[in-house]
């Protein structure tokens, strides 16, 4: 319990750098998400009677020349575009009712012809697909625009460093190796392959690799499944592999013994210039055991640390250590941006399939806490940082809604292929069962991972 208030105080002492950067990207989103219910409803003749920025008491309201009221209350960690005829913002039930004065009265012809319910089924579903549709949107654009504009630093996919004892050591994987492509599935940076190990866990991988100048084709790679902890003390399940990308630091310091040896590191590091492969056997942080890694020593890289035997200086790995820039035209950019999202889909689908086959722990699955958490740190990165992340929040958040759950956009538009296929609507008593159960899951999938944030940081 301390360690949840102390990590309170420290998040209310950081409300600039976390609570203010969660705000504004999640108001952004939800802004992104309702937008398009809207554009598209008023597209297909459809008066929409308030847009909404949050939930709970309005904090500020204005009505437009079309009769919408653009509103932002209390609670911004959502949002709703309520349409005309509908009894609830979540499109649960209709009326053709409309109040005049202290009266109701049947709606006019006119007046149905603009309610959301009395449009023909395949305009109900585009409406409520172009809430998911415009996150996707949204992220293709955010990431098209900063390939374009400052290209896509990269990491180069070359392994610096190989753990001793890992997947990638009994593979015969080796320093300096770039990988080239896994599964089929060409690699152009580092972090590619970190992504993807991440995901697929413990299965079998095939490689190419490149290895002076020749290809080699390495099969039943072997990820080891192993549960890390962030910095903010939430636990994660991942396949590693055992290499260390090239723009990795190593410091002499660091090092107990080299190939075995222990003594002067500089000395024993110089000894060991340009040969084929050195082992280094690394300090371990707390109560850890110390590690050992096999790398290569290039003296015309190292030739500082070389020349000057700084033990504060870095040692140098793999031949690959700069990030490459790559600069793209604009449907390279649209490309690769198109690619990045369908990447994080495909991936953020397989981690739930994961844990709903329980290959992958549900405790994983984050609340607030931890979005706020990673999207302060991202803020302080930099502006293009948090434009990445919010192009992938963005990217869940359309993905998410497209599930199959009532009360979720994915469930609407199941009923709405139901109603299509049989030639009605599914009836009105079986609707509102399934959106107060669609509720239900909804509430208890959000108690749940808010709950795993605060259970992973009492531990």
């Amino acid at each position: 319990m301390d360690m949840i208030l102390d990590w309170v105080r420290w998040l209310g002492g950081n409300t600039a750098m976390y609570i203010l950067p969660f705000l504004l990207v999640i108001s952004v989103l939800v802004f992104v998400h309702e937008f398009g219910h809207y554009y598209v409803a008023r597209l297909c003749g459809v008066k929409v009677e308030t847009f909404s920025i949050g939930f709970g008491k309005k904090l500020w309201s204005r009505r437009d020349k079309n009769g919408t009221e653009w509103q932002i209350a209390l609670f911004p960690l959502g949002g709703f575009v309520k349409m005309y005829g509908d009894t609830d913002p979540a499109s649960a039930g209709f009326t053709e009712s409309v109040k005049e004065g202290e009266e109701m009265r049947k709606m006019s012809p006119a007046e149905r012809d603009q309610a959301f319910f009395a449009k023909p089924v395949w305009k109900r579903a585009a409406i409520v697909f172009a809430g998911p549709a415009i996150n996707f949107l949204f992220a293709i654009v955010v990431l098209t625009g900063m390939y374009l504009t400052v290209g896509q630093p990269v990491t180069p996919p070359v392994a610096g460093a190989v753990i001793v004892g890992s997947a990638a050591e009994q593979a015969g994987i080796k320093p300096n190796d770039r990988i080239v492509s896994i599964d089929g599935e060409k690699v152009r940076r580092f972090v590619d392959i970190q992504r993807t190990v991440a995901v697929t866990l413990a299965k079998p991988l095939t490689m190419d690799i490149e290895r002076d100048g020749k290809i080699i084709t390495i099969k039943e790679v072997t990820p080891r499944l192993d549960t890390v902890t962030d910095r903010f003390g939430f636990s994660h399940s991942r396949g590693l592999l055992g290499i260390i990308g090239p723009g990795t630091g190593i410091t002499p310091e660091g090092i107990t013994a080299v190939q075995g040896r222990k003594g002067d590191i500089v000395v024993l590091l110089k000894s060991r210039m340009d040969k084929p492969v050195t082992t280094l056997r690394m300090k371990a942080a707390g109560d850890l055991p110390e590690q050992e890694i096999h790398v290569r020593l290039d003296s015309v890289l190292n030739k500082e640390l070389v020349a000057s035997g700084d033990v504060k200086r870095g040692i140098v790995l793999a031949q690959s250590v700069e990030k490459e820039v790559v600069q793209y035209g604009l449907f390279g950019a649209v490309k690769q941006a198109l690619d990045e999202t369908w990447f994080v889909s495909t991936g953020t689908l397989q981690s739930l399939g994961q844990m709903i086959i329980g290959t992958r722990s549900p405790q994983e699955l984050g609340g607030l806490i931890r979005i706020g958490a990673v999207t302060g740190d991202a803020a302080q990165a930099g502006v293009l940082a948090l434009l990445t992340l919010a192009a992938l929040l963005s990217i869940n958040l359309g993905l998410i809604n497209l599930l199959p759950i009532p009360m979720l956009d994915g469930g609407h538009l199941l009923f709405y292929a139901i109603e299509a296929v049989k030639g009605g609507p599914v009836p009105e008593k079986i609707q509102n069962a399934a959106l107060q159960f669609g509720f239900m899951i909804l509430i208890a999938l959000m108690l749940f991972a808010n709950l795993n944030d605060v259970v992973q940081l009492a531990k």
